[in-house]
C-alpha cells in the first residue's frame, strides 16, 4: 500500500512567499501594457477596468508616429551606451588596483566612491549646469554623457570592489611567474574571470543612466532631449495623454527587458560570483 506523499508544507509557503513578490512587482507593468493597448475612449473611462474590452493598437501607432520620441529613444540609448562604456572603462581597473593593492590612499578612494552615492543629484545639477555652460557642452551628448558618467561611474567602482574582492590574489601571482606583466596578468587572466560581474555592473550602469531624469531636465533641451523628458511632456497645461504616456513607457522599457535576458547567464554568475569559497 503507498502513502500518500507528504505536503511540504516550508515549500508551499516559500513558493506562496515567491509569488506574491513577483506580482507586487508585475502587476503594476501589467497594468501599464493593460493601459497602453486600450482605445483611447476606454482609457479615461471610470470606473476604470484592468483588461481592455477592445485591444487597439492606436496609442503605439501615434508615440510612434511623433516627431519627438522616436529622436528621443535614440538620444537615451546612445547616451547610455556610451556611459557605460566609459563608466566601465574608469572603474573596472580603478576598482581592482583599489582591492589588490590595498593602500590607505585606495581605502581612502573607495570611502570618497560611497560619500558620493549619498549626495543627492538635485545639488549637483546646478554645478554641472555651469561647468558644461563654460565648456560649451550644454545640450549636448558628450555633455550628457559626462554628467551621467559622473553619477555611474561611483555605482561601477562599489559594485567592481565587491567582485573583485572574491579574485584570488594566487592568479596574479600565478601568471607572473610565468612571466606576464601586471597589465597581461590584469587582461588576460583577470578580465575573463569577472566577466559575470562586468555584466552585472554594465547592467545597473546602463539602467542608470537609461532611468535618469534630472540631469536631462537641467542640462538638454530640443536637440538632445531624452525618452523620460518627452514622456513626462505627455502631461501639459492640457491634461494627461494616459494612453500614450503608457504606450511610449512599455516601449521605453523594452530595452532593458532584452538586454536583463540577454545578460541573464552572465548575471547570475556574477552575482553568485565569490559567494561559496573554499
Amino acid at each position: 500500500m503507498h502513502r500518500a506523499p507528504r505536503l511540504n508544507t516550508r515549500g508551499v509557503l516559500i513558493n506562496a512567499a515567491a509569488l506574491v513578490l513577483v506580482l507586487s512587482y508585475a502587476l503594476p507593468y501589467i497594468y501599464l501594457l493593460m493601459t497602453s493597448i486600450k482605445p483611447a475612449a476606454d482609457v479615461q473611462q471610470i470606473p476604470p477596468s484592468f483588461f481592455p474590452a477592445v485591444i487597439s493598437f492606436e496609442n503605439f501607432r501615434e508615440v510612434l508616429q511623433s516627431s519627438t520620441l522616436p529622436k528621443a529613444f535614440v538620444n537615451s540609448l546612445t547616451v547610455a551606451v556610451l556611459t557605460t562604456a566609459l563608466s566601465l572603462l574608469v572603474a573596472v581597473p580603478a576598482a581592482y588596483v583599489a582591492t589588490q593593492y590595498r593602500r590607505r590612499i585606495t581605502t581612502l578612494f573607495l570611502l570618497f566612491a560611497l560619500v558620493t552615492r549619498m549626495v543627492p543629484s538635485v545639488s549637483l545639477g546646478v554645478p554641472l549646469f555651469q561647468l558644461l555652460k563654460s565648456m560649451g557642452l550644454l545640450d549636448s551628448i558628450p555633455g550628457l554623457v559626462l554628467a551621467h558618467t559622473s553619477a555611474a561611474v561611483p555605482l561601477a567602482l562599489l559594485l567592481m570592489s565587491a567582485f573583485f574582492e572574491g579574485v584570488p590574489k594566487e592568479l596574479e601571482e600565478a601568471a607572473r611567474m610565468d612571466g606576464c606583466t601586471r597589465f597581461q596578468a590584469f587582461r588576460k587572466i583577470i578580465l575573463p574571470v569577472m566577466t559575470g560581474g562586468i555584466a552585472v555592473t554594465a547592467l545597473f550602469t546602463f539602467i542608470t543612466s537609461w532611468n535618469e531624469f534630472l540631469y536631462a531636465l537641467l542640462l538638454t533641451s530640443e536637440a538632445t532631449k531624452t525618452a523620460p523628458i518627452v514622456i513626462a511632456e505627455y502631461n501639459s497645461v492640457y491634461g494627461l495623454a494616459w494612453g500614450a504616456m503608457t504606450a511610449a513607457a512599455v516601449l521605453y522599457s523594452l530595452p532593458v527587458i532584452i538586454v536583463t535576458l540577454a545578460l541573464q547567464k552572465q548575471i547570475v554568475g556574477g552575482l553568485t560570483f565569490g559567494a561559496v569559497k573554499g
